[in-house]
């Protein structure tokens, strides 16, 4: 051991180094300071990733909503759009959209139409002058009645839908 200042205590703590030799508290405590900081950050990370992957294993329909308030949430440091994406990410949304195309896929097997060509029939808009849709509609129809307005747009049910109709 090197020899002690006149002036030092006898009996130093053991966290007090010689000259030139490693701090070894310090190498402790900033590998400590660096895993806890790392580990803080993992933490807030998956707490708030939280609402998204809640949606995500769900299968909600609103899931992609859920994940912009997420990342709203992240940028602007507003807690609220964490609380609405968390509430959003619990709440059954109806799909609306599911039972629409089963009904129209529905209506298609009844007429004895192919799934999915319930409008094949019908001429697109926009593909003719509006004086050569008028002549043709003259054509199709007899001369004096009305041309059709727009094609409707198609409900195509997908093979999940359609076997559960």
């Amino acid at each position: 051991m090197a020899e002690l200042h006149p002036a030092a205590a006898h009996h130093l703590p053991v966290f007090i180094t010689a000259p030139g030799e490693t701090d070894v508290l310090m190498v402790v405590t900033a590998v400590f300071l660096g895993l806890s900081v790392f580990g803080f950050g993992i933490f807030f990370l998956r707490l708030h990733t939280l609402p998204e992957r809640v949606a995500h294993k769900a299968h909600k329909i609103q899931f992609e909503i859920v994940a912009i308030l997420g990342l709203i949430a992240l940028f602007t440091h507003m807690h609220i759009f964490w609380v609405a994406g968390l509430l959003l990410a619990f709440i059954d949304v109806p799909d609306f959209g599911g039972f629409l195309g089963r009904i129209a896929g529905s209506v298609e097997r009844m007429a004895g139409v192919r799934l999915g060509a319930g409008a094949d029939d019908v001429p697109e808009t926009g593909s003719a002058t509006p004086s050569q849709a008028v002549e043709a509609a003259a054509d199709r129809h007899g001369v004096g009645e009305p041309p059709t307005a727009k094609k409707p747009m198609r409900a195509v049910a997908s093979r999940k839908e359609v076997d559960r109709a």
